[in-house]
């Protein structure tokens, strides 16, 4: 049951990042986005896997949990993309002459 409930946690908690995704690539500028917020919610997603992988009872389940761990990695992925996409879009605020 605690497998279930940490799922609908990175469900929630992972729905709106495709979202936020698009409005960043579609903005095309790095205002209303922070930086520092990113990164510590990439670094959650990293303590979140490494809890996962050093956790020797969910190891040792894996081959029936491992759904669990695919979501940590799937927000990570795309939250690292909106991450990438803040960069691209400071180099075309500085192009443009927008500062914040």
């Amino acid at each position: 049951m605690s497998e279930i409930l940490e799922i609908v946690m990175l469900l929630s908690f992972g729905a709106s990042w495709p979202m936020n995704v698009m409005k960043s690539y579609k903005a095309r500028t790095t205002k209303g986005k922070s930086l520092a917020f990113l990164v510590l919610i990439l670094f959650g997603y990293i303590a979140g896997i490494a809890s996962k992988l050093t956790n020797e009872a969910y190891m040792a389940s894996f081959d029936q949990n491992w759904y669990v761990l695919f979501f940590y990695v799937l927000n990570f992925t795309v939250v690292s993309i909106d991450f990438a996409l803040y960069f691209r879009n400071l180099k075309l605020d500085k192009q443009n002459g927008v500062t914040e």
